[in-house]
């Protein structure tokens, strides 16, 4: 496994699929900053067409729709419909996740916490989601959520220290002056 943040402002990304499944995943893009994902979804019910709103197709991807992808999730389709829509994905260059069908996937999707611009991920390749879930939930314990504004500042000081044309050695330096300061990685 190679670990990767994407900026989903960069790559055109989508979830096709049905049930909460679906919704979920789109809802997990959504959180990431994916504001231009799609939904497709021949089956939406009424909270997805609620919560997708603009961004929700009333159908699955056909050809045309899979070309201007670069990552589709597949979610809560039967396994016939999945891994022919995985393979006309994939004919179109696009990576692809069938969710719990590892043998369809280009890619797995993490277990994540989220803490304003503080991703922290965990990944066991598809091997145990349970696994990554426990651990997930670990991390949320321990780094809560005021790490979201620690973050932030965080920013916001290396910006003024990069104004001052900190090399990347003393960032890193001031960096770990501020944790040990403030007793934020005790």
């Amino acid at each position: 496994m190679i670990a990767v943040a994407l900026d989903p402002g960069m790559l055109p990304m989508a979830v096709a699929g049905r049930s909460e499944s679906a919704l979920r995943r789109f809802l997990a893009l959504r959180a990431g900053g994916a504001e231009h994902a799609l939904l497709f979804s021949d089956q939406p019910d009424e909270t997805a067409q609620r919560q997708a709103g603009g961004n929700l197709r009333r159908t699955l991807p056909t050809e045309t729709d899979l070309a201007a992808l670069r990552l589709l999730w597949i979610a809560g389709l039967p396994d016939a419909p999945a891994a022919k829509l995985a393979g006309l994905a994939r004919t179109s260059g696009v990576l692809v996740n069938v969710e719990d069908r590892p043998a369809l996937c280009d890619f797995h999707s993490v277990a994540e916490v989220r803490r304003g611009e503080l991703l922290l991920t965990v990944s066991t390749g598809g091997a145990s989601p349970g696994l990554a879930a426990r651990i997930r939930a670990r991390l949320a314990d321990q780094y809560g959520p005021e790490w979201a504004e620690r973050t932030a500042l965080l920013r916001r000081q290396r910006g003024a220290w990069r104004q001052d044309n900190k090399a990347p050695a003393e960032l890193a330096a001031l960096t770990d002056a501020l944790l040990h300061a403030t007793g934020w990685m005790a």
